[in-house]
This record gives C-alpha cells, structure tokens and sequence, in this order.
C-alpha cells in the first residue's frame, strides 16, 4: 500500500527535486542562510580543520566556544591540546566573534553545533541515514555538502550533495 500521508508526500517531493537538480548540475535551492564570518585567523584553520570544518566562530554562543577551548585536552574524546599562546590566539578569536544571531546564540547540548537549534532547524529534512554516506561520514563534516562552509556560507544556492546521496534520497532509493 502506498503511504500518501503529507510527510511522505512531501519528503518524495523534495527527494524529486534534490534528484532532478542534481543531475542537471543545477545547485540546489531552497532558502539562504549565511552566519557571519569573522576576520581570518592564521592558523586557525590548520589546528582546528584537521579533524573537522574549521567552524566560524558565529555558529555557537561565546560560553559554549569558552568551554570547549578550556577542555581540548578531552576534546570530543580526542586529545586536542593546543599549545599555550595558540590556544589563548584561537579562544579569544572564537568569543570575540560568536553567535550573535538568535538562532546561533542558546548553548546547544554538549556544546555541539551539530545539536544546536540552527542546525537541527535548517537539517530537519535530512534523514538519519544520509550522516554515514561516505563522502559524509558525520553531521560535523559540513563541507561535504556546503563546499563554502570554513566562510560561514551555507547557502542553499551552493549545496552540492555528494554523488550517489541524491539517488539515495529518491523514495526506496536507501536499504
């Protein structure tokens, strides 16, 4: 039996969508968001984009960037220690630039931007199953869809999915 149900319906249709758009090379479109970038800091992408987006610093609230920079030595169940001044360069950058928009400014859980209330909102649409695609492998790679995330774009005009995760999406595309 066909499941027609509004969610089912709408789901199928932004899974058509992301499918046809993405085989005429056409970006995806469906909204806008920017965070404000930050001035660049030299060397903060080269200690913190290693393992992960070197995320701008306007997608968490000062707290929560002052609670991970004070605990790198645990940092997500990595050792991430910095050394001294770089760690003093880095952590003052990152609050003296944080989420200033509603959306960004309440500490999410864990001090995660994956779990933040701008992320959860703008990736509700995303099933679970997309996170594991291999050329994903976790929410925290940001880049795999948004090539202009290290600036702070997350445009929708420029999400490019990876290859195969928009067959995937397609209804009964995904085991």
């Amino acid at each position: 039996m066909i499941d027609l149900s509004r969610r089912n319906r709408r789901r199928a249709a932004v899974a058509t969508l992301l499918v046809t758009l993405l085989g005429s090379g056409v970006p995806a479109s469906a909204g806008s968001s920017q965070v404000a970038g930050a001035p660049p800091l030299p060397g903060y992408a080269e200690e913190c984009g290693t393992c992960h987006t070197a995320y701008v610093p306007g997608l968490l609230p000062a707290a929560s960037w002052r609670r991970l920079m004070s605990s790198l030595d645990a940092h997500f169940g990595v050792d991430a220690a910095l050394d001294v001044g770089a760690g003093r360069r880095i952590a003052g950058w990152l609050q003296a630039n944080a989420a200033a928009s509603p959306r960004w400014r309440t500490e999410p859980p864990e001090d995660r931007i994956t779990r933040s209330a701008g992320f959860l909102r703008k990736h509700r649409e995303v099933p679970a199953w997309a996170w594991s695609h291999p050329q994903v492998r976790r929410a925290s790679q940001c880049a795999a869809c948004h090539p202009g995330a290290e600036r702070g774009d997350f445009d929708d005009d420029r999400l490019r999915l990876p290859a195969g995760l928009g067959r995937a999406m397609r209804p009964g595309g995904h085991d």
